[in-house]
């Protein structure tokens, strides 16, 4: 097996996101539950809420996007492959995440439907209620993968969110196949409580037969995953099922789980909390590049606790300070 050229490969939505401030009276009314995130299946659904929101702020997103934007910031190579379509947004987005130092060139897609965008209100207290319309990202197609690219990536990179249309589905497979393949490992992030609610047995039949080399959860995904009510009942279920588990418990810290090896840290104090948004996306980047450098379980959850910090004292899902130097002023 040859030395990988890239860290981290991640496959995505290709998303920009546009952040508005909400009341709870708002999130009520456009009757989506609060810090959730639901679909919009027409372009005219998204317009028409779109109408209704504050002024916004526009910000290349995406999941596995923001994860690898933040390993790149870190300093590791990472590349995306993610569906845009041929306009403005699909534009903002290639130049976003390249300008951030991400390998990115997959191909875009002629025609409706357009680049996908994600309506995000975030509530006084930092909650992030998300309204997402997958346009192109929904049409990643199997051949649209840099096979190559995907073999020389260390850890191969896939969020839950992306698992829902069929096609990017079919070519997420396909990539496992080749990281396999090729030796290298898998991780995937469940996402949202909603992915597992829709795509739950996939989730399970992925882990049972041993695809997954590193699993990403926060408390509520990893309860429902496991449909279990008790936090350590539902580690215990996935225990050995995967050969690391990484779980974000919000204000009570991270913790990883690696065959008997279980590693807990505290979350990182912040001075206000803004917007929730990217927070699991970066902790993600944290870790990952942690574990692409060598580190060990405590480190890798530092990394990623100190990256979850810095996204959610400000709006939007990308760095805004320097995040190599918050790592090497806390970490060494």
């Amino acid at each position: 097996m040859t030395n990988p050229s890239f860290d981290v490969v991640a496959i995505g939505n290709a998303i920009v996101d546009i952040l508005a401030q909400a009341d709870d009276a708002f999130i009520e009314s456009i009757g989506v539950p609060k810090g959730s995130m639901q679909l919009m299946f027409s372009p005219e659904e998204a317009d028409a809420l779109y109408a209704k929101m504050g002024p916004g702020r526009e910000i290349s997103g995406g999941s596995a996007a923001n994860t690898v934007a933040g390993i790149a910031a870190l300093g590791g190579k990472a590349a995306f492959i993610g569906q845009v379509a041929d306009d403005q947004l699909g534009t903002v987005f290639a130049h976003d995440i390249r300008a951030a130092g991400v390998h990115f060139d997959t191909a875009v897609r002629p025609g409706q439907p357009t680049t996908a965008r994600c309506l995000i209100f975030v509530t006084p207290d930092g909650q992030r209620t998300m309204n997402t319309f997958l346009g192109a990202s929904q049409f990643l197609p199997a051949a649209a993968l840099d096979e190559a690219m995907i073999a020389n990536g260390a850890i191969l990179y896939l969020e839950g969110y992306l698992w829902d249309p069929e096609e990017p589905r079919a070519a997420m497979r396909k990539a496992i196949d080749i990281a396999r393949a090729a030796g290298r490992k898998v991780a995937f992030t469940l996402s949202d409580v909603f992915c597992i609610s829709r795509h739950g047995d996939d989730f399970r039949k992925l882990i049972e037969d041993g695809l997954i080399d590193i699993l990403f959860a926060n408390e509520a995904e990893l309860l429902a995953l496991c449909a279990h009510e008790d936090f350590e009942a539902a580690v215990q279920h996935i225990h050995g099922k995967v050969p690391l588990l990484v779980v974000t418990r919000s204000e009570k810290g991270a913790m990883a789980l690696q065959g008997d090896e279980r590693i807990e840290v505290p979350a990182e104090p912040i001075s206000a909390l803004v917007d929730t948004t990217g927070a699991g996306d970066m902790f993600a980047a944290g870790f990952l590049h942690g574990q692409a450098q060598g580190k060990g379980l405590k480190e890798s959850l530092q990394l990623g606790a100190i990256c979850a910090a810095e996204i959610i004292q400000h709006y939007g899902a990308r760095a805004e300070k320097d995040l190599k130097a918050l790592a090497a002023a806390k970490i060494g």
